[in-house]
């Protein structure tokens, strides 16, 4: 499948990693339609697409995935759908998990319903390695043990079994990506190294949840938009499950100690109690993704922890005098 000409429709398209996307595709000749709610989950997505608006090949419609009229008729003529939309935050979900429930599984239950109706090419679904929970073994392969932790890992897996579902039931052409720790411009209030460069930036201390010696296998936005495109080009990823982590895993710990040297912050980091559903480690094999999709992620976490600092430094961090930006 080729993107040049292509009506594309892409949910949670104004969020972090959907916005991302967007450039991308329109970058590769795409007919680009994004399908977002602007929930007020964090404040600020209407940034992310504003410079797009006056482009012909761009188009938006605001709607809930919840809404399945509005999502069908987004959705018409659409021949590849990237479903991006989502109710993230591990520590959010766990307080709300009713909402988690209705958009991560019934929302992705709409994202298919409509999809199948209208004989979508092809959807891309993108999951999350959250599912595999507190593993016993690293790296984590496509086969390791599904066990999520929290009550974000549960709802994304069950979005994903709905989509298998739909391939192997309805023969609805779907590939489904897992993400491992995503950061970068445009990252979430929510995340950690954002909140963790919030605090060091203002020169205070950054929030270690737990005892920090937890690790993370931090991908940077760059890479993980470059495969889950390969996933939508590539005929073969149809009914497949494709890890997009880098490969490497930093403490929590080191983050924070690397963020405070970048903000020269001496600050040190305040421990707070470990959060329920937190997990010890990830750690991606993606040689799946490596070896059938063509995929090789190429931003380290030192340069990419640079890349996103500088960023904050430029569009989070108030001048002397000036109030601080919205998020």
């Amino acid at each position: 499948m080729e993107i040049s000409g292509k009506k594309v429709l892409v949910t949670g398209g104004a969020g972090f990693i959907g916005s991302h996307l967007v450039d991308s595709l329109l970058l590769l000749g795409g007919d680009v339609t994004v399908f977002d709610n602007f929930d007020e989950f964090y404040q600020g997505k209407e940034q992310n697409i504003a410079t797009y608006l006056g482009n012909q090949r761009f188009h938006f419609v605001k709607g809930t995935i919840l809404d399945y009229d509005a999502l069908h008729l987004a959705m018409r003529g659409s021949e590849l759908v990237f479903h991006l939309a989502a109710q993230p935050g591990i520590r959010y979900c766990l307080a709300n998990p009713v909402k988690a429930h209705e958009v991560n599984v019934t929302g992705t239950l709409n994202v298919l319903l409509a999809s199948k109706k209208l004989g979508v090419g092809k959807l891309v679904y993108a999951s999350s390695s959250s599912l595999y929970g507190n593993v016993t073994r690293v790296p984590i392969q496509e086969s390791s043990p599904l066990n999520p932790t929290s009550i974000y890992g549960a709802t994304k897996l069950a979005a994903e079994k709905y989509c298998l579902a739909y391939h192997q039931t309805y023969g609805l052409p779907v590939a489904c990506l897992r993400y491992f720790s995503v950061y970068g411009p445009r990252g979430r209030p929510d995340q950690v190294l954002y909140s963790m460069a919030e605090k060091a930036a203002a020169g205070d201390a950054p929030i270690v949840y737990g005892d920090g010696k937890q690790s993370r296998d931090f991908t940077f936005v760059s890479d993980i938009i470059s495969g889950t495109i390969l996933a939508a080009l590539r005929d073969d990823s149809v009914g497949e499950v494709f890890n997009l982590g880098f490969g490497a895993e930093f403490s929590i710990t080191e983050a924070a100690e690397r963020i405070n040297d970048y903000f020269r912050n001496r600050e040190e980091p305040v421990h707070k109690p470990a959060y329920s559903g937190d997990f010890a480690r990830t750690l991606c094999d993606n040689q799946k993704a490596r070896r059938q999709l063509g995929w090789a992620p190429k931003v380290g976490f030192t340069t990419g922890l640079d890349q996103f600092l500088g960023w904050f430094a430029k569009t989070k961090v108030p001048a002397a005098g000036q109030e601080q930006p919205s998020a």
